[in-house]
């Protein structure tokens, strides 16, 4: 079995959104496997591509009359419409057709970017519309697990028993998961073709892809903007420091950086707050949502390229970035709704991630090794204490790492193989 036929958690999401929402709208980056998942979990319908210059030009010349004609063929079935953020006067011909038929599952949209992010579309479409984003293929999926509900034990009085099974994994296939990333077309290359694809699919994003989201003058100051955001994964943004470096004006790189995230090529992780003022600092993180195409721009291909007479450094940051895209792919299957973000006071306590859900927090360290000393926990152990920002939360602190044992390591504390984000069994919050 190849990975492109890998079952996707986000298909049980899709099939309930068609039976509740009018117009399905499946967003995520270039190449995460879109068109191959609305396709195979639909197998009929009525399929267009906006990326045939014939049938956008048609579209655009006609968009109620198209919508309207694609729309009988399919009959019950919906019109799937691949790349729909190419078109810009689709979205309000789709409007007045949904309004005229008034049943679920009438379209399925998949791009890049959202074509319903106009305020006057995205007002006049409120409540016909269920936008879903589908990312590159998670751990889980990758090894046919499902999706990893650690969320759900952090915040249930967790405890090594309530733990499923964790795989063993070497450091080596840690690093080698990691520099592989999730795309599904390029996880079986070998790295000289793998990685010379992804910096093909980041021209590709430059030159295309970005065009339907906004247009831009500089393509080569965005080029370069994505290679420094690659060297920074995991790390404080410093606009100013950016802009000195790639020689543009910073609202040019808050434009960029919006762009990047509406493309889900990154995330801005913010600052959680704690109440602290003046003792906190208030700047995002980047984090890439692949980390496969970090490793490209980076030319880190193997294990071989963190070992001790190499770079080892460059691991801390490529392994944050993936544990938090891991996150990021999970949240959505776990009982609440949880948002992430970082910590770091002036004082130099810091939490790479942390997870928050009303009275519920999970901070989460991520440490390159295989194995944790007390020196790893200080930074958990403060913010949990009586001193720290957690105090007054049903907390629990994670040390993820590239060992194979789940340890307690005190009140609510723990070290996780990075293994459990591809194990079986884990049980959903009653």
């Amino acid at each position: 079995m190849t990975d492109t036929l890998l079952s996707r958690h986000l298909r049980g999401e899709i099939e309930t959104a068609l039976a509740s929402a009018r117009v399905v709208n499946v967003v995520g980056p270039r190449q995460a496997g879109k068109t191959t998942l609305v396709r195979d979990l639909l197998g009929g319908g009525r399929y267009i591509s906006l990326d045939d210059e014939s049938v956008l030009a048609a579209i655009e010349r006609d968009p109620y009359g198209q919508l309207a004609a694609l729309a009988a063929e399919a009959g019950d079935q919906p019109v799937i419409i691949d790349e729909a953020q190419r078109s810009r006067n689709m979205a309000l011909a789709m409007k007045r057709l949904v309004d005229e038929r008034r049943r679920p599952g009438q379209f399925l949209l998949t791009g890049s970017s959202n074509v319903f992010t106009a305020a006057h579309v995205a007002d006049s479409l409120a409540g016909r519309v269920l936008t879903l984003t589908l990312l590159p293929l998670s751990a889980a999926e990758i090894h046919r697990a499902g999706p990893t509900l650690l969320l759900d034990w952090a915040c249930r009085a967790p405890t090594l028993a309530g733990l499923p099974a964790m795989p063993a994994a070497t450091r080596d296939s840690c690093i080698d998961l990691v520099v592989r990333g999730g795309y599904p077309e390029t996880r079986g290359l070998d790295a000289r073709r793998r990685q010379a694809i992804h910096r093909a699919t980041i021209d590709t994003i430059v030159d295309r892809d970005v065009a339907d989201v906004m247009k831009i003058r500089k393509s080569d100051s965005l080029r370069r903007l994505i290679d420094q955001l690659a060297a920074r994964t995991a790390g404080e943004i410093n606009v100013q420091e950016l802009c000195s470096v790639i020689g543009i004006q910073r609202p040019t790189i808050e434009q960029y950086l919006d762009i990047l995230s509406r493309l889900s090529l990154v995330v801005r992780l913010g600052t959680w707050a704690s109440g602290e003022v003046g003792r906190e600092t208030r700047h995002p993180k980047i984090h890439f949502l692949d980390t496969g195409i970090v490793a490209a721009l980076r030319n880190l291909a193997a294990p071989s390229n963190f070992t001790a007479d190499a770079n080892p450094t460059a691991l801390g940051g490529l392994l944050e970035s993936w544990v938090h895209g891991e996150l990021v792919k999970a949240l959505p299957y776990q009982r609440d709704a949880w948002h992430l973000y970082h910590w770091r006071d002036r004082r130099g306590h810091e939490v790479d991630i942390l997870a928050d859900c009303g009275r519920d927090l999970v901070a989460i360290e991520v440490k390159a090794s295989t194995t944790v000393n007390d020196h790893d926990l200080r930074n958990l152990r403060w913010f949990l204490s009586g001193d720290g920002p957690g105090r007054n939360r049903n907390a629990t602190g994670i040390i993820v790492y590239l060992g194979n044992r789940p340890l307690g390591l005190g009140e609510r504390i723990f070290a996780l193989p990075m293994s459990m984000f591809w194990a079986t069994g884990w049980k959903t919050a009653s």
